[in-house]
This record gives C-alpha cells, sequence and structure tokens, in this order.
C-alpha cells in the first residue's frame, strides 16, 4: 500500500535503474523507515464500532487508538462504522472503503443480521464478498465474530456462530470470536452495567473492556503488515 518506485520508470532512472529490477526492488523493500511506518488500519463495521449513543472521544475507535497508543503501537485507525449496517451495507461499501492508504481492515459485522433474522448464508456470503476484496487489495484483516443469541433455535445458531472461524480460516484472517467478549461472563444483569439504557450499545465502560479484549488482536493484525 506504499509507494515505491518501480523499476523502469522515470522514478528509478539513474543509480537504482541501473541496478535492475530484482535488486532495484529489493532495496525498495528494505529501504530505511518502513518497518516504522505508520499502519493504516480501517474498521469497518456498525453501530458498535461507530460509537452510537457516546461522546466522540469514548466510541470504540478513539478508546482503541488510546490503547495502542498506550502501548507505543504505531496505527491510524480509520473509523468506518455505519449505524444500522448489515452485512450486506459492508459489502457493499467495502471496495471504495479499501482506499489506497488503508493496510489492514478490522471487520466487525453481523450484530444487526441478528437482530433481523437475516439467513445465516446470506450473512456469510457478504462477509465473504469483504474478505475477497481485502484479499485482492492486499490488506489483512482481523475478522470479529458475532455470538447468536439461542431464541432464532439452535440450527441458526450452530450455522450463524459458524461464519466466522471458518471464513477466517478459508481467507487467513485473525480471528477474534466475540466482539463482547471483553465484557466477561457474568449473568445478564451484571452485564447490563456494561450497556447504555437501550441494552444493545455498550457504554463507556463496556467499550473500555471490549478494547482490553480486542487490541492484542489489532497488535497481531498490525504485526502481520509489518
Amino acid at each position: 500500500m506504499r509507494f515505491c518506485p518501480i523499476p523502469g520508470s522515470v522514478a528509478t532512472y539513474g543509480a537504482l535503474g541501473r541496478l535492475g529490477k530484482p535488486l532495484a526492488a529489493l532495496l525498495c523493500l528494505s529501504g530505511p523507515g518502513l518497518a516504522d511506518a505508520p499502519i493504516t488500519v480501517l474498521a469497518l463495521g456498525d453501530s458498535l464500532t461507530q460509537g452510537y449513543g457516546l461522546p466522540q472521544d469514548t466510541g470504540f475507535v478513539p478508546q482503541l487508538r488510546d490503547w495502542l497508543a498506550d502501548y507505543e503501537i504505531e496505527a491510524e485507525i480509520v473509523n468506518a462504522g455505519v449505524s444500522g449496517d448489515t452485512t450486506a451495507g459492508g459489502a457493499a461499501r467495502v471496495d471504495w472503503s479499501l482506499t489506497p492508504e488503508v493496510d489492514a481492515m478490522i471487520v466487525a459485522l453481523g450484530g444487526n443480521d441478528l437482530l433481523r433474522g437475516i439467513d445465516p448464508e446470506t450473512a456469510r456470503s457478504n462477509l465473504e464478498t469483504i474478505l475477497q476484496a481485502a484479499e485482492a487489495e492486499d490488506v489483512e484483516v482481523l475478522l470479529v465474530g458475532m455470538d447468536a443469541p439461542g431464541n432464532y433455535g439452535a440450527d441458526y445458531k450452530k450455522a450463524f456462530d459458524a461464519i466466522y472461524p471458518e471464513l477466517a480460516e478459508k481467507y487467513d484472517a485473525l480471528y477474534a470470536p466475540d466482539f463482547f467478549a471483553g465484557l466477561g461472563d457474568g449473568s445478564p444483569s451484571e452485564l447490563q452495567a456494561y450497556f447504555q439504557d437501550d441494552g444493545i450499545h455498550p457504554n463507556a465502560e463496556g467499550v473500555s473492556g471490549i478494547v482490553e479484549d480486542l487490541g492484542p488482536h489489532v497488535h497481531r493484525l498490525i504485526e502481520r503488515v509489518r
């Protein structure tokens, strides 16, 4: 995703051009500062990513930026969360969202599919479209799973929950099993303390727990790019 002069172009005339394509490419890849260059990560998601109902500096992306800064991990996180988005919405906008500077992508979609009871195979197809777009652009991916509730039946839950690990394996993406894993395994009444009044969107404290859990996964994603 970073500019490197193509051997034989105007930019490589002179000493570099005379070295020939293989050696010129090697020097370009190993040039000073490349390993330390900031990584741009696109966070493709819905209202959970966008930061619905929260002050601007307490949403998922700002808190993730702070987490990375605390650990001195250089990366720019681009907030591509759209409130209400389903996997279909993500698939529809992924191509133009993957601008040339994007090196990696967090995909956290599926919550609205679950709220609407969308067919798991439809959600799978949409997520696969997103992963194929990333693969075509040589963009590394962290796929964040959603744990389906049981109210649609055991078969639906089994089919939906299987989407994320299976696609992560198929496309060699990093995988985080559950967006909400950082909130713990308490009872619904205990976990409600981490949510806003709607019971769907995390409050600032809830986001903090989510980021503590997902932060190491994002770090691994950044290291993959480096």
